[in-house]
């Protein structure tokens, strides 16, 4: 099967694969650039469908006009014969993993730090409010993209394929999810399946990003659940030597439910409001958050109250030291071509006259 012909067919124009899978970079006139996964039909999640529209039907994505920068956009959904396809934002800069990896040579600074974990929690926050649990919340799953010239990067959750309405009556007698990320509720019957375990799987990924490790290790189920009855609690590590911080992760990967925080009131912790919290903001932050606020006077409608805030703004440069320079150099390039892509799209069509015409 073609798959870039199947894209086509669907006045898709592909650029390029996307890892493993059949995920691709894509363009498309509406909407620009893309990511597009293709599926078989019987492997179509029509609860990844039902949470983009929950999420819509929440005004969390808005078609026109500005949406939240945390939580990877789902354009649309068509089904092409028995290959569905799902369009979402395209993220550039790759995983959380990307940092993760090297965090332990490449520390992340302290303001950096905070505000990619606000970012998260933020997401979380939001993604909360439409009623949804998202159960499936890792490193893997949270992208990192720099809008071509903006100077800064957001962290994207995504992957919705087990997100689900909360269940609050505790009637499931199943669990979805990777460990170990998954909260100690979920090996219980019946599984209660709140928003709760995401909050411990968004502390699970804090703990990995700071430690390159895991608090709790197995390889099966029985074996993971063993230990974390034995364990009862997720001792402090060493490597994290922030009181704040320490505070606000135990707190998410509290073992009871009913004393977890949640998302808002984990943004309320000291961590993110203490005086030495909003102090620690770079000139970089400030520059990029007074730039925006300038474009925001001059009518910019793109601008959001996150671009301008100086605590939520990652800026490009930190995230740059983890890519190896053949990759940054990459980045860089595929940034300033997708700055332009009419003129991207015209060579394209171009190459492929024989198969697509595109009106520009």
């Amino acid at each position: 099967m073609d798959f870039e012909d199947i894209l086509r067919r669907e006045r898709q124009i592909p650029i390029r694969p996307l890892g493993a899978g059949y995920v691709y970079q894509a363009y498309n006139l509406e909407d620009g650039m893309v990511a597009i996964k293709i599926m078989k039909k019987e492997k179509f999640s029509q609860r990844e469908l039902d949470s983009s529209i929950n999420l819509y039907k929440h005004f969390i994505f808005k078609t026109k006009g500005n949406h939240n920068q945390f939580i990877l956009r789902y354009h649309f959904y068509q089904s092409q014969r028995e290959y569905p396809i799902f369009i979402t934002d395209y993220a550039n800069m790759k995983t959380l993993e990307v940092i993760v990896r090297q965090q332990q040579m490449k520390p992340l600074p302290n303001y950096a730090l905070r505000t990619l974990f606000k970012q998260i929690l933020e997401g979380i926050r939001v993604f909360h409010s439409a009623g949804l649990v998202h159960r499936d919340i890792k490193c893997d799953n949270i992208l990192l993209h720099c809008p071509p010239g903006s100077g800064r990067v957001y962290a994207k959750l995504s992957d919705f394929g087990f997100a689900k309405k909360e269940d609050l009556e505790g009637g499931n007698t199943y669990s979805v999810g990777t460990y170990p990320f998954m909260a100690p509720e979920l090996f219980q019957i019946p599984v209660i399946s709140t928003q709760k375990v995401d909050i411990y799987a968004v502390g699970i990924t804090f703990y990995r990003l700071l430690t390159n490790d895991y608090p709790i290790k197995g390889n099966i189920p029985d074996d993971y659940f063993r230990k974390m009855t034995q364990q009862m609690y997720i001792k402090r590590p060493p490597g994290i030597t922030d009181d704040h911080l320490w505070n606000l992760i135990s707190q998410m990967l509290d073992f009871n439910p009913d004393r977890r925080i949640t998302a808002t009131e984990a943004l309320k912790h000291e961590y993110f409001t203490s005086s030495e919290a909003i102090s620690d903001i770079s000139p970089e932050q400030q520059e990029l958050a007074t730039k925006a606020t300038e474009l925001k006077e001059k009518g910019d409608k793109t601008i959001s109250e996150y671009d301008i805030n100086p605590t939520f703004i990652m800026p490009e440069t930190v995230i740059s030291n983890y890519f190896p320079k053949d990759e940054l150099e990459e980045l860089i390039q595929n940034n300033k071509e997708n700055k332009t892509p009419k003129l991207k799209v015209k060579l394209i069509v171009k190459m492929n006259n024989k198969l697509m015409t595109v009106k520009l």
